[in-house]
């Protein structure tokens, strides 16, 4: 349970009310009956829960959607835990779902007003209306395309499927019968009316009316044509669904005919003899046509009443996705956070504010050990949040607005003063948008220790401390209904089964002046119980609410005793709110551990009240008085000291922090680098190595091919200087021995049976080894071509083509 109390003094005497042990004492409930009969409705008026419920449910898309919202806000005494988390659970799929899929989740364009009035008219055994069978249609056109959305979203990961199956299971599961989606669209257009193509009969009679009512146009065509009285103007005119002719003047009609009507202003209405029988035959068929377009919606309605029970599982489910969704828009379009709803003493844990540190006067490694009973960091009052950013939307509409018709007059060369007004106007506009971005509200941090039972805040008057107070109500009770917290991460909150609220003059959070101002405006001065019996009965009973069990008590005071409860109940803890004295605004800070100062006298000096009157009042306060808000003082300075130190601390830490991230980045991109260069360096001494591999194989080439060209060319001087020393010696003893000479010198090859011969070595073959004297080596034939009387050889590494007759066969390969 929380307790919510502003304040213990003598302006506020406390509202009081359960604690939260099942086992309270009988005076406390006494006080509770005594204080008010029905304590959390008007706990629930106090802290405005009713904008909030209706801020929340103007999110719906429906009608239907809207009233289940607020509805359901309003039920939220009567949730449990179960049904918390639940709510909370949906809530975060609605996000999901409206993070992936965008506008499939729109459920304006619904008219569930309509669908409803169907659903009664089929159940109730009457006829339906034409615009109520396309909204059913809208609904089931709709149902079907959200499934496949939700289809495609659960598809993304599991953990998605499982956060969203909970919530649309049912809507998954639901029937959309596309024949009745066709039969209606058969037989209703869009605008609702009946088609032409519903029945032959009602296509005949519709075009019998219209014949008729083309033939009647012509008669009173030609009546008015052939009226000589021009003293008289006519004009055709439709009574009860009859042709008529209407006619002002003084003068008589020229045509015979029955008078419907007759006036010295409106004139008078004559239905033509001659036109009663069209008139008579035109209504005949037009009752027709009626009686047509209800046989076809009668047999429309017999079609729909066989879906009568998937049609209303759809609005039951596609109402209930609106609520759902209503709450995640709400969450989304003010930055809510999705709270840490845990049930007292049952669980507990470490809230881990390493995310997102508030501004506040406790240390990082505090926050990170401490176990909290309520850590809310940042938290924003919804309806000043709300209210800041209609006033800041509004005011940009008037800027567009203003901007839009300055350049609509200086394109027509409109009233060149109004458009100089109007210009003034919009600099004025755009000054207050900048205020309004300049003065965003401001939040405030609330971290409450896990032993504290009572949180006494004191501090100056309008310093702020009724917000702080709404502010943790309302996220007790949004967090309940499955709202998210309007506060940065993370936030962690417990479950209360019921809020209490004393909020003294009632004063609502929309205006500027505190609960001291409204009662020094009223009263002039204050009155009301003995300050030190107010002392008292405080102490009294902040004491009974720790000893009963509440969970947490949230109060604000002036009395100094009740500052002092800290220092002899370790279930008590004191917090101020700070204020700039100088412009008399609460800077909206709490400062934890420091009982605050009431600033009550110098603030009534400032809002005009007699100076007399403030003297006296300094006079009856004393020296003591004096002396202890002077001890005040230097501490709220040596805190705001402490926390100046600690945000530099906090400053140069993050500095710090950021220079050994630079440094380690850069760190790593030098060895980065210098992996890269060595990698480059060894690329290129690869390239390098195959380029000069290739260009000594190369140059090898032309050298072996070089000394065989010069061994060849030394063989044939050798060979030509031998021939010449021949040429010189004694004439042979015969004609055949230089023939032999010849054959023996020039190793001829000829062919033999198919075969190569070679005269000097026998019959090469693939595999021999070939002796090669340009070479001076040998080799191995590796093919031979008889063609061209070459022989392919390959010694080492070296492959060359030779003729036959310049290689020699050492060893032939063995026959097979």
């Amino acid at each position: 349970m929380l307790r919510l109390s502003a304040s213990f003094s003598l302006l506020d005497p406390p509202s009081l009310s359960p604690s939260v042990s099942h086992l309270r004492p009988r005076r406390l409930r006494a006080l509770v009956v005594a204080a008010s009969a029905s304590p959390s409705a008007r706990s629930l008026r106090l802290l405005e829960w009713g904008k909030v419920c209706r801020a929340v449910a103007s999110f719906a898309g429906t009608a239907h959607g809207r009233e289940a919202t607020e509805k359901q806000l309003w039920g939220v005494e009567s949730v449990s835990y179960e049904r918390s988390r639940k709510l909370l659970r949906e809530t975060e799929a609605a996000v999901r779902l409206l993070g992936s899929s965008g506008g499939a989740l729109d459920f304006s364009g619904l008219d569930t007003v309509a669908v409803e009035s169907a659903i009664n008219c089929v159940s109730g055994g009457s006829v339906i209306k034409g615009q109520e069978a396309m909204a059913v249609v809208s609904l089931m056109l709709f149902v079907e395309s959200l499934q496949v959305t939700i289809r495609a979203a659960m598809k993304q990961d599991e953990d998605s499927h499982n956060l969203l199956l909970p919530l649309t299971e049912t809507i998954l599961d639901a029937v959309v019968s596309k024949l009745l989606v066709k039969s209606i669209q058969d037989v209703i257009d869009d605008d609702g009316s009946v088609k032409d193509t519903a029945s032959p009969e009602l296509r005949r009679y519709r075009d019998q009316v219209q014949a008729l009512e083309s033939r009647l146009c012509q008669l009173m065509d030609k009546l008015i044509r052939n009226a000589d009285n021009e003293a008289s103007l006519s004009e055709v005119s439709i009574v009860n669904g009859r042709c008529c002719i209407k006619i002002t003047g003084d003068k008589s009609s020229s045509f015979d005919g029955l008078l419907l009507s007759s006036g010295s202003d409106a004139g008078s209405m004559i239905e033509p003899i001659i036109a009663v029988p069209l008139n008579d035959e035109l209504q005949g068929a037009r009752a027709l046509v009626v009686r047509a377009e209800l046989e076809a919606l009668s047999k429309l309605t017999d079609k729909i009443l066989l879906e009568l029970d998937n049609i209303q599982i759809l609005m039951q489910e596609t109402v209930t996705l609106d609520k759902v969704t209503a709450r995640a828009r709400y969450s989304i379009a003010y930055d809510g956070t999705l709270p840490d709803l845990y049930l007292p003493n049952i669980e507990h844990g470490i809230v881990n504010a390493a995310k997102d540190e508030p501004a506040s006067t406790t240390s990082s490694a505090q926050l990170t050990k401490r176990p909290w009973k309520l850590f809310i960091p940042n938290a924003y009052h919804p309806l000043l949040l709300q209210q800041h950013q209609e006033n800041l939307r509004r005011t940009k509409k008037d800027v567009a607005s203003a901007t839009a018709e300055i350049r609509r007059r200086r394109i027509y060369g409109q009233d060149i003063a109004e458009e100089d007004q109007l210009a003034s106007e919009l600099d004025f506009m755009k000054i207050r948008v900048s205020e309004l971005e300049r003065n965003h509200p401001i939040p405030v941090d609330f971290m409450i220790a896990e032993e504290t039972t009572v949180l006494v805040i004191t501090g100056p008057n309008t310093g702020g401390k009724t917000i702080s107070l709404k502010t943790v109500g309302l996220a007790s009770l949004m967090a309940k209904i499955g709202l998210y917290i309007l506060a940065s991460e993370p936030v962690k909150i417990p479950w209360f089964d019921a809020v209490y609220a004393d909020i003294g003059d009632e004063q609502s959070l929309t205006q500027s002046l505190s609960t001291f101002s409204g009662h020094l405006k009223q009263i002039g001065v204050g009155a009301g119980t003995n300050p030190l019996e107010g002392a008292a009965l405080g102490m009294s009973l902040l004491g009974s609410f720790a000893e009963a069990g509440s969970f947490l008590t949230l109060a604000t005071t002036h009395h100094g005793e009740l500052k002092t409860l800290k220092y002899s109940n370790d279930s008590f803890e004191n917090a101020c709110v700070e204020f700039d004295e100088e412009n008399l605004k609460p800077t909206f800070r709490i400062l934890w551990g420091i009982p605050g100062r009431s600033n009550a006298i110098n603030i009534a000096e400032r809002l005009g009240l007699p100076l007399d009157i403030i003297e006296s009042s300094r006079h009856l306060l004393g020296t003591a008085g004096a002396e202890i808000n002077a001890l005040i003082m230097d501490m709220e300075k040596f805190k705001q000291e402490y926390h100046e130190q600690l945000q530099q601390a906090q400053h140069y830490l993050m500095q710090s922090k950021e220079l050994h991230n630079d440094l380690e980045v850069a760190q790593k991109s030098i060895v980065d680098h210098g992996i890269a260069q060595r990698k480059r360096k060894s690329r290129v001494v690869s390239e390098y190595a195959v380029m000069a591999r290739s260009i000594i194989h190369k140059k090898f080439q032309q050298y072996r091919e070089s000394a065989v060209a010069q061994r060849v060319l030394e063989e044939e001087k050798a060979a030509e200087k031998a021939k010449s020393e021949g040429a010189k010696g004694p004439e042979p003893a015969s004609t055949s021995a230089p023939k032999k000479t010849q054959n023996t010198n020039s190793s001829m090859v000829t062919e033999a049976n198919g075969k190569i011969i070679d005269e000097n070595g026998g019959i090469p073959e693939v595999g021999d080894l070939v002796y090669v004297p340009k070479l001076k080596n040998q080799a191995t034939v590796v093919k031979i071509d008889s063609s061209k009387n070459e022989v392919q050889v390959q010694a080492g590494m070296m492959k060359l083509k030779l003729k036959l007759k310049d290689v020699k066969v050492q060893k032939q390969r063995t026959s097979r």
